[in-house]
């Protein structure tokens, strides 16, 4: 199983959304699975990656997030939360995505 967390150097919340991701597969029992980071660089690199705007993660190359609608730039992303809009998912939104995924 392949989950990504793609992003782009300018989004400020990158770093938290691999922490929280981490922690969202601590709180699953699965801390074995690793996360890889792929930073996108050019927008060529957005081509079939599933990218919706960074922080996006990705199992198997699908947005966890389809909600999310396909990006063509290099941009942030806006994640819906109980609590308005924000840069990046809760760890309750994020641990029952990964359940939906399999993990």
């Amino acid at each position: 199983m392949r989950l990504e967390l793609l992003h782009i150097d300018e989004c400020p919340n990158s770093d938290r959304a691999h922490e929280r991701l981490e922690e969202a597969l601590a709180v699953l029992g699965r801390s074995e699975v690793k996360v890889n980071m792929r930073l996108l660089i050019t927008p060529s690199d957005i081509a079939g990656s599933g990218f919706a705007g960074s922080p996006t993660i990705t199992i198997e190359g699908a947005d966890i997030f389809p909600a999310g609608a396909a990006a063509d730039d290099l941009a942030c992303r806006v994640y819906h939360t109980p609590h308005g809009l924000s840069g990046l998912p809760t760890l309750d939104q994020l641990i029952e995505a990964l359940r939906d995924h399999g993990l």
